[in-house]
């Protein structure tokens, strides 16, 4: 490991990181149009960025933010199971363009006041296109993710969409990983629950994440590397 990290430093290279990052989570009915997060301080460049879209999938525009970054779709839509109207979506910007008061926007033409959860991650020092596996999970208090595979130092991000009809739960990520940003705490008009994780690691390898869930539900669980 420290020669690795050596051999790292004497090339130049700085390894990707986590940088900004938020949730934004709109209640049913109380959703407006267009989803805006808050501003947030990313990298002029040399930044993956990644957003989520999480609610009714009739709300399928592509984000947008006011650096005119052109997001792409990552994966493909995951529908609900249980809940055909909804689904998850996620869209990626490689060498993006960033800096102070950023933001991402989404318009929702199907319901623009529908529920609707937004995460946002930025991760520096980023040159390739993420990598996702996508998996779903059946009920349980207890899930595991696919396996991802990296050649290197990577970032790696970890999504848990649940599918359970509840407001309160507990969703905890194991393997390494360290949540960042959840919405677990549902209001009355209801909402999209999401969590969202993380792990640095510096050597090649396979990973994955579990997670366990109280109440038990199904999920849809994705996990990202970038590098």
């Amino acid at each position: 490991m420290l020669f690795h990290l050596m051999a790292i430093a004497m090339s130049g290279q700085t390894p990707p990181a986590l940088g900004a990052h938020v949730f934004v989570a709109q209640a049913e009915g109380l959703g407006v149009s267009p989803a805006v997060t808050p501003a947030l301080e990313t990298r002029p460049r040399g930044s993956v960025f990644l957003a989520f879209t999480a609610g009714y999938a009739s709300n399928d525009a592509v984000p947008t933010d006011n650096y005119r970054n052109a997001w792409t779709p990552l994966g493909h839509a995951v529908t609900y199971e249980g809940y055909p109207a909804f689904d998850a979506k996620a869209y990626v910007v490689v060498n993006a363009r960033g800096g102070p008061d950023y933001r991402v926007s989404v318009v929702k033409p199907g319901r623009p006041a529908g529920e609707l959860s937004l995460p946002f991650v930025e991760v520096t020092h980023a040159t390739q296109a993420p990598h996702v596996v996508q998996t779903y999970a059946a009920v349980s208090a207890t899930m595991r993710s696919g396996d991802i595979t990296v050649d290197g130092p990577a970032t790696l991000l970890a999504f848990w969409w649940g599918d359970g009809g509840v407001k309160r739960m507990s969703v905890t990520p194991d393997d390494g990983f360290r949540t960042i940003d959840a919405f677990t705490r549902l209001p009355d008009e209801s909402g999209v629950q999401g969590v969202v994780a993380w792990r640095h690691v510096e050597a090649a390898g396979t990973y994955h994440v579990s997670w366990s869930v109280s109440p038990a539900q199904g999920a849809s669980l994705w996990i990202v590397a970038v590098r």
